[in-house]
């Protein structure tokens, strides 16, 4: 997975970090707001630079605390000048101090400013750039990085070599100033377009009064004409009269005189005539002037209404998207809550988280989870790291230096562990865990994602809750439980409960030991029923409780009978295929294997059969224990046969518990027979049974026992079971082992008895419970079976109430050690049993031995 990684400047310091979404961490940074979420950073930074360049996961980390590093280095520098400058200063000693502290208070920002933070940056990332090549080189040496060990060459770039590389970050504005000035600005935009509007208007209606005084010119011009046209008609007829006049007065001349003077006068009215009508043009194609001057104000108005309206549209456009993009920032701080809960006690690998949150209807697309899970981490709710990171710790080398040593972050393994190789992914030598390489591989440039939480869920509010609580004895009494069973559970919830009435938890994030209690019961004593009070007051609170064992057989039959229990709680089954992977639920049964995608996600966790395969003397699977522990919480032990440093540690007072040792029926454990038989290899060569075998075999069948028959070896399993099945009346015998693929539903059908003999190896030494039932142990003294697997496989007889007094032979040629201590510990638990009281009478069914 490629990130980036960046410096930021907040309060005066310079720090670095890497990001899986740049942007988010930008306007987180520089802004800070969102939406309606309000001010989720109240820390606003004050400038920041951007590596531009994408990396592998694993060198952005050790960038980042290369830069930590050089940092730090230039920072005690500054400190230590500062401090040999006041000391050459003629000053009192108080004023001297008193300067000297406050050179630490704020050397932050003033050893670097902000160019060199840049050129610092990118110092940083060229020497893990030469590290990595130099690595690939080297790579069957075994050779890792180390920092400190030579100064960080300072880069001096010129100002575009800079800024190709990184981009710089500058604070914004407040976003509520900004909005409102842009709503201002808006607002004096819209009151300016109408006001053109308005002048446009006025421009139209001035320039219709003058389109009304050109029709006005125009109807005189038209009224001027139409006299002119009058007189020449007068002067015409004038004409006519004349003419009649000459021919009927040729001899009047003085009247022809007067007519042609009359003509004159007519002539000079029509001249001044076409005068005035010249001079009504002249005024009309002036009043056209003026109308063509308007309409050019009215064109020059519409256009800048035009330009008004653009300018509008674009801030409106530039408000819708600023809407858009606050109901983004929203969308992702709602979500990054969201994320935040859904991985909340957990730690999950980047493809896990990816359908952890699809699978819950999260948003699909990696751009938008990434999104989320970022700012989740910048505010503390989510930790992003590399599933590999590298550590100071290591052994010393040559010079005194403390050698970088990888630990894998999700299983605790370190680089024994480990395997390097090219990765395809990010294109260098990467380490990849081998230790829990079966839950998914954990490698170096993978990105994990750990979700935090703070302490006991029901933490806060127990002060208040105590108080409505019934008293431990009346909660007891529902779950009607037997005295030993009592005894035990009184002590156990005691100590669950001193995390809420003993004062505050640990902060979070802190380590710790977790708070441990063993519940040391015998076979049958009924270790599930005494763990249910302590699941219901973790419940009553609030809080979440995780059932762990190492086997699946026993999630899957305890599976029914918590459900039965806790009827209204939500039960989450994980194991190897399980449906419910990414469920998240009040009650969580799980093998140890699936706790290590947890992380302090528990408020009580129960490890059963804690000395069984493959928990016991697996370091991995102890680490997830812890880790999935939360800060403060109790972690139940639930053993029949705990480990002798446990058992040491109870009996000195170091380990508080609380010892079962008698089953719930109050009947006392059935001690083992030894049964003197050749080994199971020479019983099949033989092809036969030893006759004292064979007559314990058909007298437990006579009973109507069931049978369980244990063997060492897979490999034997089928063909002892074909040689009972042809020396027994029984046809009903089966053989199953690790390797079965049907071993859940022969189980099913031995449950239900159509199996009456079953032959099996240790798979089936713990979690099976059958009524009546007998057990016969062959090669009692092989090397595989050690004290505590022979008593567990003892443990299968008895258990019922209605048959307590069940068969448990040890068949081998002779009695070893292991045997020895497994009848020592059965006679032991029995002898402590009567002491106590826990047995019933002889005369209530009880038993003398």
């Amino acid at each position: 997975m490629r990130v980036q990684i960046y410096v930021i400047k907040v309060c005066g310091s310079w720090q670095a970090r890497m990001t899986i979404h740049a942007e988010v961490d930008k306007h987180f940074w520089m802004d800070g707001l969102y939406g309606g979420s309000g001010r989720l950073n109240s820390d606003v930074a004050e400038a920041g630079w951007l590596l531009q360049e994408g990396m592998p996961l694993g060198d952005a980390c050790l960038a980042v605390e290369c830069w930590e590093t050089a940092y730090s280095s230039k920072r005690l520098k500054t400190v230590i000048a500062e401090r040999n400058k006041l000391a050459v200063e003629r000053v009192d000693k108080l004023d001297h101090l008193n300067k000297f502290a406050a050179v630490f208070r704020n050397n932050g920002g003033s050893s670097v400013d902000d160019r060199e933070a840049a050129e610092l940056l990118i110092a940083c990332v060229e020497q893990v750039k030469r590290q990595v090549e130099q690595e690939k080189a080297d790579a069957g040496r075994r050779r890792w990085l180390q920092f400190g060990g030579r100064s960080k060459r300072q880069i001096k770039l010129g100002a575009e070599r800079l800024m190709s590389l990184v981009e710089r970050w500058e604070r914004v504005a407040e976003g509520s100033e900004a909005g409102r000035r842009t709503w201002m600005e808006g607002a004096e935009s819209r009151e300016a377009m109408s006001g053109m509007r308005m002048e446009g208007a006025e421009s139209g209606e001035a320039m219709s009064g003058m389109r009304m005084e050109v029709a006005e010119g125009s109807e005189a011009g038209r009224g001027m004409q139409m006299e002119g046209v009058e007189s020449r008609e007068a002067m015409s007829g004038t004409r006519m009269e004349g003419a009649e006049g000459r021919e009927a007065m040729s001899g009047m001349r003085m009247e022809g005189a007067t007519s042609r003077e009359a003509m004159r006068g007519m002539r000079m009215e029509g001249a001044e005539g076409r005068e005035a009508m010249s001079g009504m043009r002249m005024e009309g194609a002036e009043s056209g002037e003026a109308m063509r001057g308007t309409r050019m104000e009215g064109a020059t108005s519409r256009e800048a209404m035009r330009g008004m309206r653009m300018e509008g549209a674009v801030r409106d456009e530039a408000e819708r998207q600023m809407r858009v993009k606050r109901a983004e920032l929203e969308r992702i701080a709602a979500g990054a809550k969201r994320a935040a809960a859904m991985v909340q006690g957990r730690a999950l690998l980047r493809s896990e988280a990816h359908a952890l949150l699809s699978g819950a209807g999260s948003p699909g697309a990696a751009a938008d989870w990434s999104a989320m899970l970022q700012l989740a981490a910048l505010l503390g709710l989510v930790r992003l790291s590399g599933s590999i990171a590298a550590e100071n710790g290591g052994q010393s080398g040559a010079l005194g230096r403390r050698r970088r040593e990888r630990r894998c972050l999700r299983c605790g393994s370190g680089e024994a562990s480990q395997h390097r190789t090219a990765c395809a992914s990010c294109g260098r030598i990467c380490a990849y865990c081998t230790a829990c390489l079966g839950m998914g591989r954990s490698r170096e440039c993978e990105l994990l994602v750990t979700g935090q939480r703070s302490g006991l869920s029901g933490a806060e509010p127990c002060d208040a809750m105590m108080g409505k609580l019934p008293p431990i004895e009346q909660r007891l009494r529902k779950w009607q439980l037997s005295p030993a069973q009592t005894a035990a559970a009184v002590k156990a919830l005691t100590f669950v409960e001193e995390a809420y009435t003993n004062g505050p938890h640990l902060p979070r994030g802190e380590p710790s030991s977790p708070r441990e209690f063993l519940l040391w019961a015998v076979t049958g004593a009924g270790k599930t029923e005494m763990i249910f009070p302590l699941v219901e007051a973790v419940l009553l609170r609030g809080g979440k409780a995780l059932i762990a064992t190492p086997r699946r057989d026993v999630v899957i039959e305890l599976d029914p009978r918590i459900r039965k229990a806790f009827p209204s709680a939500a039960v989450v089954t994980l194991y190897g295929g399980s449906e419910q992977r990414w469920e998240s639920g009040d009650i969580t049964l799980a093998t140890t294997h699936q706790l290590l995608r947890f992380y302090q996600g528990f408020d009580l966790v129960v490890v059963d059969e804690l000395d069984a395969f493959p928990f016991a003397g697996d370091p991995l699977l102890h680490y997830a224990a812890d880790k999935s522990c939360a800060p403060g919480a109790a972690r139940l032990l639930l053993s029949a046969t705990p480990p002798s440093e446990l058992q040491r540690a109870a009996k000195r007072g170091k380990l508080p518990h609380a010892r079962v040792p008698v089953r719930y029926h109050r009947h006392p454990l059935p001690v083992p027979k030894l049964l003197q038989t050749p080994a199971v290899k020479q019983m099949l060569q033989q092809r036969k049974l030893p006759p004292k075998l064979l007559s314990a075999l058909r007298t437990s069948l006579a009973r109507g026992a069931q049978l369980f028959v244990f063997v060492q070896q897979i490999a034997q399993t089928e063909a002892m079971a074909a040689l009972l099945r042809a020396a027994l009346p029984c046809l009903a015998v089966a053989a199953t082992s690790s390797q079965d693929a049907e071993r859940a539903d022969k189980v099913l059908r031995f449950r239900a008895r159509d199996i009456r003999v079953l032959v099996t190896t240790t798979i089936l030494e713990r979690g099976v419970t059958i009524p009546k039932s007998d057990v016969y142990i062959l090669d009692a003294d092989g090397r595989l079976f050690d004290e505590a697997s022979l008593v567990q496989m003892a443990g299968r007889a008895g258990r019922s109430a209605d048959d307590p007094f069940g068969h448990v032979y040890f068949c081998s040629r002779e009695r070893n050690r292991p045997q020895q201590q497994a009848v020592s510990h059965i006679r032991t638990m029995n002898r402590i049993a009567r002491k106590q009281g826990y047995l019933l009478p002889s005369g209530k069914g009880g038993s003398h031995r």
